[in-house]
């Protein structure tokens, strides 16, 4: 029975002299996923991307794809296509050739790289603009003309590094709904690179977190943003207030948490802790309430007021702790009887015990 997986990176590891760029990664794709490797910038994204591809030689380490090992063949004898960051469209060609040019090099007939061509070109939204040069199109155009271009070899992946990134703000937001729509239509295994969260959200099935050229944490984008495992993966994705502590006792499914300022109650779940030990909480900013200090709340920390930021549909409140950290407290602008600080006024940051997540340091 042929295996679901689609691809399987397995130990993989990249190094440049005594520089470790990827460090024993391992995860899994299922066939027909959207999967997204998210992080920051250096992290080890793309080294990965174009190991998955065949650009690169692991140091160490295997790429199955549906099972067979195809770890050292080059780009072309494997069943992937790349979606580079540049556009890396041929500016003396047309968007008919530009996207039949794979096709050439595989020696089909005219009529049935017309065919293909034609069809692929109604898929990405460039029906009609077949004898378009790529200086006579838009950005999201030459961006749609590579993706034709990779979706026309009819590949099992197709890999994408960071397509979007020289996109402005709204289009890059409507180029991945249609990605999206794209993925889903064509039904084949899309791995996809970017360091921007809301564009990996918006696209994703699986989402994998790699910074320091490590697999940080892997889940659907709601395990990602709402339940984070990780201290780094609370930090990087999302709007989190970090609360460092020690645990002072464990009852039951809970810990109690001494922050210096405050004890706190967290809810454990699968995280092993021991007293004594030093960890962080976090708490995303629109989980948070800001009340005055004679109103008792589950979990309160004690602050003053710095200032608030509109950011249209929220607004973000700023509160310095006793400590000096910040904690940023976001709530719906224009609430009614929304209640009015004033800065260094005393007020308490509020949050229920199920809002927040243990890590260990």
């Amino acid at each position: 029975m042929e295996s679901h997986i689609g691809v399987e990176v397995v130990d993989l590891s990249k190094n440049y002299g005594s520089v470790a760029a990827l460090k024993s990664v391992s995860f899994m794709v299922n066939s027909g996923q959207y999967f997204v490797l998210l992080g920051p910038s250096g992290g080890g994204k793309t080294t990965l991307l174009r190991l998955i591809g065949g650009f690169m030689r692991p140091t160490s380490g295997a790429v199955l794809f549906r099972g067979h090992d195809l770890t050292h063949l080059p780009p072309n004898q494997r069943p992937t296509s790349m979606v580079f960051q540049s556009y890396a469209l041929f500016p003396h060609m047309t968007v008919q050739n530009n996207v039949a040019y794979g096709l050439k090099l595989r020696k089909l007939s005219k009529a049935q790289s017309d065919n293909k061509v034609g069809r692929v070109l109604e898929l990405v939204g460039l029906d009609g603009l077949n004898d378009r040069m790529p200086h006579e199109l838009s950005g999201g155009q030459q961006q749609r003309v590579q993706l034709a271009r990779s979706l026309v070899l009819e590949s099992d992946v197709l890999l994408l590094d960071e397509p979007l990134a020289s996109l402005d703000a709204k289009l890059r937001k409507e180029m991945c709904l249609e990605l999206k729509r794209l993925q889903e239509q064509v039904g084949i295994t899309f791995i996809h690179v970017t360091h921007n969260q809301e564009e990996a959200m918006t696209i994703a099935d699986r989402i994998a977190i790699v910074a320091g050229g490590e697999l940080v944490e892997e889940g659907s984008p709601r395990d990602i943003y709402e339940r984070p495992q990780r201290r780094f993966t609370a930090e990087f994705i999302g709007d989190n207030n970090i609360f460092q502590g020690t645990v002072i006792e464990q009852v039951g499914s809970d810990v109690k948490v001494d922050l210096g300022y405050a004890k706190i109650d967290v809810s454990a779940d699968d995280t092993f802790v021991r007293k004594g030990e030093e960890v962080a909480v976090s708490v995303r900013s629109e989980l948070l309430q800001l009340v005055g200090p004679d109103i008792d709340f589950a979990n309160t920390v004690p602050a003053r007021y710095v200032e608030e930021v509109y950011l249209g549909l929220t607004t973000s409140h700023l509160v310095r702790l006793s400590n000096g950290t910040e904690v940023a407290v976001r709530l719906i602008s224009e609430e009614k009887n929304a209640p009015q600080f004033r800065s260094n006024q005393k007020v308490n940051v509020g949050w229920h015990k199920s809002s927040a997540r243990l890590h260990n340091n």
